[in-house]
């Protein structure tokens, strides 16, 4: 056997990362609403899984991972905080979420997230993207050597 060199990225890396935001965020948004919470909290385990799925898909610690990282858990923070607006204002109005979030200006969606996120809530936020980016950079394995 040889052992493994994470030399260059796999081309599924980006796919990967981009659905693993979306269903992070999906399950942010149901637990969100469920409790009637922003559960800003999370924004450090979905840093943890954007940097693990990268790490699984073999892309390279260093500054790219810990870019394309960052840009996962923003993206994540970003959806999440996005469709529980939509899903508060949808209730209001008796709509599903993705029919309000159609329907929700970036405008109305900016002041209302504004609103609804505190200093708490925006340092949980900048937790998340500190640990993005720090674990970005710490190689998660490294190659091993075959043991005859």
């Amino acid at each position: 056997m040889t052992a493994f060199h994470a030399s260059k990225p796999r081309w599924f890396a980006l796919p990967l990362l981009a659905l693993g935001s979306l269903g992070f965020a999906s399950a942010w948004l149901l637990l969100a609403l469920r409790f009637d919470r922003q559960f800003a909290w999370l924004a450090p385990l979905a840093a943890v899984d954007m940097v693990l799925l990268l790490a699984a898909a073999h892309w390279p610690a260093g500054r790219t991972r810990a870019a394309w990282a960052v840009a996962g858990t923003v993206a994540t923070i970003a959806a999440a905080n996005f469709g529980v607006i939509a899903g508060q204002v949808g209730m209001g109005m008796g709509m599903r979420p993705w029919e309000s979030a159609l329907r929700l200006g970036p405008a109305y969606a900016w002041e209302l997230g504004r609103l609804a996120n505190g200093p708490g809530d925006l340092a949980w936020y900048a937790l998340g993207i500190g640990v993005a980016l720090v674990a970005g950079y710490r190689p998660w394995s490294t190659p091993r050597e075959s043991i005859r």
